[in-house]
């Protein structure tokens, strides 16, 4: 009877190396994962960011002459562009000359209210005469009265002729009838000063319609002359203009948006955090930022301020989870993180909005 025996292969010590290696490493590795993690918190969902200014017309024109070429660095007040001026340089003209006539019209009415004021001093210097004038011929009608009175008792009595009688009573009519005429000048004069101040008050106001006149003119002026200096587009910032898909010759509308100038003095980070991570992440803490772009260089930035609101509540089209299946999605925040003065000046200068960043914050 045959005795089977079982064979054993030595086991390879290699093997036991190379898994107490892999053992050793996965756990420093996930140790060192956790120690990390509890004083860190990371994202890749992270881009540049600078201001882009859009360079929009003002006026509508046909395009005139372009000074830049893409990706040119400009400096604020740098001419980027001109439209054709000829048609704004019409309105400034025409506005010129409606001024011109609005001073002339206003002169005129000046002019009027002078003289009606003149008028009107006159026609108090005749009623003032006139008032003296009545004033003289009551007190000869008085004196003339008492005379008739006097002579009237003579009569009766037969000391007088009826020759002198009469006489006493025609210098008292007489009187009276001077007395009664003056009264009807004063009156008129008094009328005609009535009139000539109606007439000075319509001056006045003919006065103050020119003057408005003349303000509305020198408004519309105003606007035409700035129309004519928006055909002049000035960069608004300092920076570098993005692709320029102008023409000469083409037409651009009010308020069109041609291109964009990227300011150059303003770079920082974007970082959509999840909202599990941000229970320990403050404003002020540090920020190791990696650029995909640049691998080797490693810059320091802190946080500044986190937004109002999640990224998606921004969307063209936000979620509403009223409505519908609700299945829970973790929400980003968008962080703000500026570069500390630690950097290199070159290093942010070659920074592009858009690019792709890693950023470590430092939370301990």
């Amino acid at each position: 009877m045959e005795n089977n025996t079982q064979t054993h292969k030595p086991k390879n010590p290699k093997f036991a190396v190379i898994l107490a290696i892999i053992l050793v490493v996965g756990g420093g590795f996930g140790i060192y994962k956790y120690i990390h993690g509890q004083a860190h918190e990371t994202t890749d969902d992270a881009q540049i960011e600078r201001n882009l200014n859009p360079i929009i017309a003002r006026v509508g024109g046909y395009i005139d002459r372009i000074y830049v070429q893409d990706n040119q660095m400009v400096k604020k007040g740098d001419t980027l562009f001109t439209i054709q001026q000829a048609d704004y340089e019409i309105k400034v003209e025409e506005a010129k000359a409606a001024l011109l006539a609005a001073e002339s019209s206003y002169e005129v009415a000046k002019a009027d209210v002078n003289a009606a004021s003149a008028n009107v001093a006159i026609s108090e210097a005749t009623i003032q005469s006139n008032t003296g004038t009545v004033e003289a011929a009551e007190i000869r009608l008085q004196q003339a009265t008492n005379d008739f009175n006097r002579y009237a008792n003579l009569y009766q009595n037969h000391s007088i002729t009826k020759q002198q009688y009469e006489q006493a009573m025609t210098a008292k009519l007489e009187a009276e009838k001077q007395v009664e005429v003056l009264k009807q000048q004063r009156r008129a004069s008094s009328s005609q000063k009535n009139a000539v101040v109606s007439k000075t008050d319509v001056a006045s106001k003919q006065t103050r319609v020119a003057q408005a006149n003349i303000d509305r003119a020198k408004a519309t002026l105003k606007a035409a002359e700035l129309n004519l200096s928006y055909t002049a587009v000035l960069a608004s910032v300092d920076g570098q203009v993005s692709n320029i898909r102008l023409q000469p010759g083409q037409l651009v509308n009010p308020g069109q948006s041609v291109f964009y100038i990227i300011n150059n003095t303003q770079t920082w980070v974007v970082a959509n955090f999840k909202e599990t991570q941000l229970n320990k992440i403050r404003a002020g803490q540090l920020v190791e930022i990696k650029v995909d772009a640049y691998p080797d260089d490693v810059i320091e930035g802190k946080v500044e301020s986190f937004s109002p609101a999640t990224g998606s509540k921004f969307a063209l089209l936000p979620p509403d989870n009223a409505t519908g299946n609700f299945v829970k999605t973790v929400q980003r925040l968008p962080v703000k993180i500026t570069f500390t003065a630690n950097n290199k000046p070159e290093i942010i200068a070659m920074l592009r909005p858009g690019m792709n960043v890693d950023v470590d914050v430092h939370i301990k």
